[in-house]
């Protein structure tokens, strides 16, 4: 694998103009304002670990003033047209696809992965709003007659209401839009919490919202290091109507608890394990080429990342070595450099795990096939790695590892692949490759995942419900049933 330091200059030049870009406070009830105690946080780049912005921090007293502005706002947005919604949707996509470079820059810049995979995460990120604007005009209904003949059942949908919408580092635009997205096409309002990490992707989404005609006190956008209190603020607005958060299990747990105190609505997209089986039949190029998608998009900073390889004793050896040749070659850098294919992780802390988890392996016998280990110079870069012949009692088998880090363990029959693969509390995604379009249809249905993908390592579209089972959340985002996480259901019975 090769390792480059240093962004290219014109992408350090692109990255300056960007940051210009960004608003310069916290957008409340439809006001760029600065945090009420006056402090700010500090965005790094995680590929050199300097500090390229500073935001706003919030407060709990700047929260619940964001709260108590999208209940004020709530009557009026969710008596607005469908079609108005769905044209505000519509033109956000064209304005997000005009500026793709722009963001592409700004989320490598500020989460480190190349820059390819920010542009492509940009036109995914976009697609939700084009997809939610087709959603916004098609609200069904109905009408119907009981079986006693008497009167006529009339159902409705309506908008939730005011929602907290909390979202992650690893995908900064992304899992902005797949909840704004359907928020928007609801009639709800809302504020957006996003991770201390990434803030500036949301600012600058939150300008670009309103510049297509998103009314500003609809959306408020807190940034803050103190996510606990702040969060407790604004569930303290009885307005509130529900939460929307894309994180780890155990924070879904405590967020969860505190729900259940106010019966709120909840849609959770937490931890994954995802197992990626290989079965002796499968192409073995498809395979390594769906396991290098599966595995290292975001640098394995992913919760539907591959975590598990399960690949059959017959094939293992060669599936291995091929895997190995393969993550070999990646290029290691600054993802302003548009020849890189792997960025930094997110931050010290996230490089220390992957490394624990790493050495974890190796101590109990796993054998290193390439990597194994952080990489010298400035950020937090860790080597692509793969491990073979895992021990079953590994850390990493039973932990999200969210890094560049692929483990191999044999299996010998199908019944021995789908009981390895649901041994764990997740059930986000898990991956399979077969030439038996029999064992394809067994597998999937026997894995214990809300979403499986077959002979390929790319599951996620806006037009499919995303989600998991088990551990892995509640609810789903995107598809048909994204929009229904954001309304209510209301039964009218009319006698004449």
């Amino acid at each position: 694998m090769r390792h480059t330091g240093n962004a290219t200059v014109a992408g350090h030049e692109n990255a300056l103009m960007v940051l210009k870009s960004v608003p310069s406070g916290m957008l409340i009830g439809g006001s760029w304002v600065a945090a009420t105690s006056g402090t700010t946080m500090a965005v790094e780049d995680p590929a050199t670990g300097e500090v390229i912005a500073s935001v706003p921090d919030a407060s709990p007293r700047d929260a619940a003033e964001a709260a108590r502005h999208v209940v004020e706002a709530q009557r009026t947005w969710s008596s607005t047209s469908p079609e108005e919604r769905s044209e505000i949707l519509r033109r956000a996509f064209e304005r997000m696809t005009e500026r793709a470079e722009e963001l592409a820059c700004l989320v490598t810049l500020e989460n480190g992965k190349p820059l390819a995979e920010a542009r492509a995460e940009v036109a995914y990120a976009a697609e939700f709003f084009r997809w939610f604007s087709h959603q916004a005009v098609a609200l069904g209904g109905g009408f119907g007659r009981p079986p006693s003949g008497s009167g006529r059942i009339l159902v409705m949908r309506q908008p939730v209401g005011p929602a907290l919408l909390i979202t992650p580092w690893n995908f900064p635009l992304a899992m902005l839009t797949r909840k704004i997205g359907p928020a928007i096409a609801a009639g709800c309002t809302m504020i957006v919490k996003p991770a201390p990490e990434t803030p500036l992707s949301a600012l600058v989404l939150g300008s670009l919202l309103i510049s297509v005609g998103l009314p500003a006190e609809t959306i408020s956008i807190i940034t803050t290091s103190h996510a606990d209190t702040v969060v407790e603020a604004i569930l303290k607005e009885p307005g509130i109507r529900k939460i929307s958060f894309t994180g780890s299990t155990e924070i879904g747990r405590l967020l969860l608890h505190r729900a259940a105190d106010r019966v709120l609505r909840t849609s959770m997209e937490l931890g994954g394990n995802a197992p990626f089986i290989v079965f002796s039949d499968a192409d073995l190029e498809l395979a390594v080429e769906g396991a290098v998608v599966a595995k290292m998009r975001n640098g394995g900073e992913s919760c539907i990342a591959a975590n598990r390889m399960y690949v059959q004793r017959s094939v293992a050896a060669e599936f291995s070595s091929r895997l190995a040749n393969r993550m070999r070659q990646l290029r290691v850098g600054h993802g302003l450099d548009a020849d890189v294919e792997v960025g930094p992780l997110i931050n010290a802390e996230g490089k220390a795990k992957v490394e624990a988890l790493v050495d974890d392996m190796l101590q109990r016998g796993g054998s290193l096939l390439v990597g194994g280990t952080r990489m010298t110079g400035k950020g937090y870069f860790f080597a692509p790695t793969v491990i073979a012949d895992v021990p079953p009692q590994s850390r990493v088998l039973h932990e999200e590892i969210f890094g560049p880090v692929a483990p191999i363990i044999s299996f010998d029959g199908e019944a021995e692949a789908i009981a390895l693969a649901n041994a764990t509390p997740f059930g986000l995604a898990a991956y399979a490759f077969t030439r038996d379009l029999g064992r394809a249809m067994r597998v999937s249905e026997s894995l214990e995942a809300g979403m499986v993908g077959i002979n390929t390592g790319l599951i996620s579209t806006p037009a499919a419900p995303f989600g998991g089972s088990k551990q892995s959340g509640l609810g789903r985002e995107g598809g048909d049933q994204g929009m229904s996480e954001y309304l209510e259901t209301k039964y009218v019975r009319v006698n004449w």
